[in-house]
């Protein structure tokens, strides 16, 4: 994938006070943002409009305004990597811009054009090349959000919003190798149900999930393993990641069903395993199968999928049943060879068939 030529400049207006860059080695997540933000503006009957590159800083809301009140908000996550050759690249922007339009109408937010959406973040990136890192590992994080900003109390979906897109340098998440993590699986309270919006990368699916990991942490846990709103038996999404588990040698996710985000992470471990002729089944899976399952000897592997850490090694199932350790609470070969392949195409260190890097 490349930048076209033919998409429309937008207009830049540089800082006068650039930020100093902290020490590549000391980023973290989150911690650090560049000097530049991508901002456009919509009005029913206008459409969006205005796209411009702005210094980075606060926006001006109105206390009425609706995002405040009705959480009309939503979010996407990606990344920009420096490559060998010091080129930067995106990784499949064209499927967060994707996700964030089809989301929005879940959510009566105006879908912002795909285009506008790659082509600004590229320019953005463009501008902001010296914030991206170039240490092993490390990437600049681009978070694309729209909010609703017209200042009304009535219930019902804002005429107005905003599109903006901040980004900031992050470290390795992983600096010494795959780190298997410790899960609370919670069998009272649920990140979203079908039918309502977790399907959509929206504000509120995470602020729910807040309370509940605080509490996973208290048990001595890293984060929780959401299970289904009806029967609370059924695997969902761990944290706030896709899950992946190898049974008995085939690659199982739960399917999408209107409660589990649309991952590109997670679609980009699918299409992998399949390149490599590993069986896959998107497939409901319950706790009672996961525990049959690691009795037999047949649970093999047990791994998130998401945009910051790409792969997440589960070594611990916690409940209330007693754990259950998977692999002797080791990474097992397959989310390894996942993470490796994966984050060597975003580094541009292996062929690109599908095109899937957006090189700027």
């Amino acid at each position: 994938m490349s930048v076209s030529a033919s998409a429309p400049v937008i207009p830049v207006t540089r800082t006068s006070s650039p930020r100093p860059h902290p020490a590549e080695d000391a980023l973290g997540f989150g911690k650090y943002f560049a000097d530049h933000m991508l901002v456009v503006d919509y009005t029913e009957g206008q459409g969006w409009h205005d796209a411009r590159i702005v210094p980075y800083g606060t926006l001006a809301l109105d206390p009425a305004a609706s995002v405040l009140h009705y959480g009309q908000a939503m979010f996407e996550g990606l990344k920009a990597y420096r490559l060998m050759d010091g080129r930067i690249s995106l990784f499949r922007p064209d499927r967060n811009a994707h996700r964030m339009a089809t989301g929005a109408g879940r959510l009566s937010i105006p879908a912002i054009d795909q285009s506008l959406f790659v082509q600004g973040i590229a320019q953005l990136v463009a501008t902001d090349a010296d914030w991206v890192p170039s240490a092993p590992g490390t990437a600049l994080y681009i978070r694309p959000t729209i909010i609703a900003t017209e200042p009304f109390l009535g219930v019902r979906a804002s005429r107005t919003y905003t599109f903006y897109v901040i980004t900031g340098p992050v470290g390795a998440y992983y600096a010494g190798g795959l780190k298997p993590v410790r899960i609370w699986v919670e069998r009272e309270r649920v990140r979203a149900v079908r039918g309502g919006i977790g399907a959509a990368k929206a504000a509120a699916n995470y602020v729910a999930s807040l309370q509940v990991a605080e509490q996973a942490r208290e048990r001595g846990c890293d984060q929780v393993l959401w299970l289904d709103a009806i029967q609370h038996e059924y695997v969902e999404e761990v944290g706030t990641m896709n899950l992946c588990l190898v049974i008995d040698g085939t690659l199982v996710t739960p399917p999408l069903g209107g409660s589990i985000l649309p991952g590109i992470t997670r679609d980009t471990v699918l299409t992998i395993a399949r390149d490599w002729e590993m069986p896959v089944e998107e497939r409901l899976v319950s706790m009672t199968e996961v525990r049959d399952a690691h009795a037999k000897g047949t649970l093999q592997e047990v791994f998130g999928v998401g945009t910051a850490a790409v792969v997440s090694v589960v070594g611990t199932l916690a409940s209330e049943d007693g754990d259950i350790v998977i692999n002797g609470g080791e990474p097992g070969p397959v989310a390894q060879k996942l993470y490796d392949a994966i984050t060597r195409l975003q580094y541009g260190l292996d062929p690109d068939p599908r095109g899937w890097r957006m090189v700027l």
